[in-house]
């Protein structure tokens, strides 16, 4: 099953990137709150992480969408399901993720997007464990974690950096 290319919430619309969309989120990875917790991207990195996240739509059905504040319009950053072939604990993994503009930090977006990424995993994937993946000290994604009911599960070093790992499990049965 695929996951919605477009997912419209109650603030935010959460779309297919454009090709203009790189250069705005280049601006966000690169704001100082940003890289407290998340490496650095240049353009062209971050064009090449749009492509990949283009390609896993076609090739897994989902990715991460663009994420527009509805009101202005703006872009404000990524949101969505990623497959990982490479997380060290299983054979693959689904994760739910977010990065925000920090300008937009402490307004609920993350969690709102975040909802939509666990509703359509509910409602459209059928792995049976949803996981969440953060640096140690990133304490605000910690706790839109807990807000969406994830639980921690552990730590790990995983692409030179060392992370913790929250999962939210399908209830027996269901699927």
């Amino acid at each position: 099953m695929t996951v919605p290319a477009e997912v419209r919430t109650e603030r935010l619309l959460l779309r297919q990137w454009r090709a203009d969309d790189a250069e705005r989120m280049a601006e966000i990875y690169s704001e100082p709150r940003f890289l407290e917790h998340m490496p650095a991207h240049d353009l062209a990195e971050t064009r090449a992480q749009l492509e990949r996240f283009a390609r896993s739509w076609r090739e897994h059905g989902y990715s991460h969408w663009a994420v527009e504040e509805a009101a202005s319009g703006r872009l404000i950053g990524r949101a969505g399901l990623l497959r990982h072939k490479d997380w060290p604990l299983t054979e693959y993994a689904v994760e739910v993720g977010w990065s925000l503009d920090p300008e937009f930090w402490g307004r609920g977006y993350a969690t709102e997007a975040g909802r939509a990424g666990v509703e359509c995993w509910r409602e459209h994937l059928t792995e049976e464990q949803l996981i969440s993946i953060t640096a140690p000290a990133n304490v605000r994604s910690r706790a839109v974690m807990e807000r969406l009911g994830f639980t921690l599960r552990g730590d790990t070093h995983w692409h030179g950096w060392d992370v913790v790992w929250y999962a939210l499990d399908r209830p027996s049965g269901a699927g």
